[in-house]
């Protein structure tokens, strides 16, 4: 098994700061907009943009959640593994708000096609964007494209893209890791 390190800390932090502004761009005071991240991994993503926007940007109207896609995953019950679902935490109404989910990486484009029904329970958007950090863009089972994206990545499907965050794993780097 090899790995490579495809974005360290330096290069991450850099890659954040311009989905922020980008996100400034589009969405202006976010008074219109939420963000979710995606249970478990996009969360983090999720957090640390807020933090980034509200800290370094001043945005004040800062709306965020994360939406746990355990039981909406189309696959969910192919799976010998007993599934743990996480913490769904939205404090807000979606209903004619732009969404923006924001995940760590875009593979097979299942996870997003999760959110987007699980997301209905809490009201029918306007719009939904997707943030990504890394986007595998050669591996979609489902058509479906970031808005945003930190890096693309061109992974073959035996190579895993990993993401490790500081308030998780002690470290901000993206590896690719070959089996």
């Amino acid at each position: 098994m090899s790995q490579k390190v495809l974005l360290n800390a330096k290069e991450v932090n850099i890659i954040l700061h311009r989905l922020a502004c980008q996100l400034i761009e589009n969405h202006n005071d976010f008074s219109e907009t939420v963000l979710v991240g995606l249970q478990p991994r996009g969360k983090y993503l999720a957090n640390r943009l807020a933090q980034m926007l509200k800290t370094d940007y001043k945005v004040k109207n800062l709306k965020l959640g994360h939406l746990d896609i355990t039981f909406f995953r189309d696959d969910f019950r192919r799976s010998e593994k007993i599934l743990e679902a996480n913490t769904t935490t939205i404090d807000f109404i979606v209903e004619n708000k732009d969404v923006v989910f924001i995940d760590d990486v875009l593979y097979t484009g299942r996870s997003i096609r999760a959110a987007l029904t699980a997301i209905q329970s809490f009201g029918r958007p306007n719009n939904i964007e997707l943030l990504t950090l890394i986007d595998r863009r050669f591996s979609r089972h489902l058509p479906i494209q970031p808005n945003y994206r930190g890096r693309q990545v061109d992974a073959i499907n035996n190579e895993k893209v990993i993401v490790n965050w500081e308030e998780n794993e002690g470290e901000d780097v993206v590896y690719l890791v070959s089996r």
